[in-house]
């Protein structure tokens, strides 16, 4: 293993195969660069899958002569063209890290590709920000934090829009169907209508 140390950041260059080491023996890193001239496609996607599902964040390093021929499946965090600046470098590193992990001290909640920050009101999804208001903000927050739960629209109504609200259900329909257009898409759903019910936030982002 070769240690090199510049801009503040320590970095460990390991081999390929440690994609397929399962056992833990090494240190969790805080983001993993893969260089794409030197690993293969399926290696590639192997090792991005697996940071994915570690929670890892991941810039992807594409030589300048191969952008034509980059895979926009391989979906990295980040991605930088090289040969790169030592600064622009350290700056695509740490905004994988926020994208992935929030930043340092921050209160962020994450399912699958949707990142909730609560301290920052900021809401991405797939890396990508989404703009909303502040009740869309409030009720995204509430489903969020009780994945599984089933609320009713009063109860959404009493909690998020308050008790001396006199505003009717119909209202949170509303949000909750211009909240769904903003985060979701035709292969992700986050909240799911429980009918004559309510709305409950989904476990998993499928």
């Amino acid at each position: 293993m070769e240690v090199i140390d510049q801009a503040g950041l320590s970095c460990h260059v390991e081999p390929d195969s440690w994609v397929e080491d399962t056992g833990g023996a090494m240190t969790t890193p805080e983001a993993v660069l893969v260089d794409l001239a030197s690993i293969a496609g399926a290696q590639a996607h192997q090792l991005v899958g697996r940071c994915h599902d570690l929670k890892i964040p991941v810039v992807a390093v594409v030589p300048r002569e191969d952008v034509a021929d980059h895979d926009p499946s391989l979906n990295p965090d980040e991605f930088i063209f090289c040969p790169v600046g030592e600064l622009e470098l350290v700056a695509r590193i740490k905004q994988a890290i926020y994208r992935v992990n929030g930043g340092e001290g921050s209160q962020v909640l994450r399912v699958g590709e949707l990142m909730v920050d609560l301290e920052r009101y900021d809401v991405a999804v797939s890396g990508r920000k989404v703009s909303l208001t502040y009740k869309e903000f409030q009720l995204l927050v509430l489903l969020a934090s009780n994945p599984g739960r089933v609320y009713t629209r009063e109860a959404l109504l009493s909690q998020v829009w308050g008790y001396d609200y006199l505003g009717g259900t119909r209202t949170v329909d509303v949000h909750i169907r211009r909240l769904r257009s903003k985060i979701e898409g035709p292969s992700r759903s986050f909240i799911e209508t429980i009918w004559n019910v309510g709305y409950r936030f989904n476990t998993s982002s499928q």
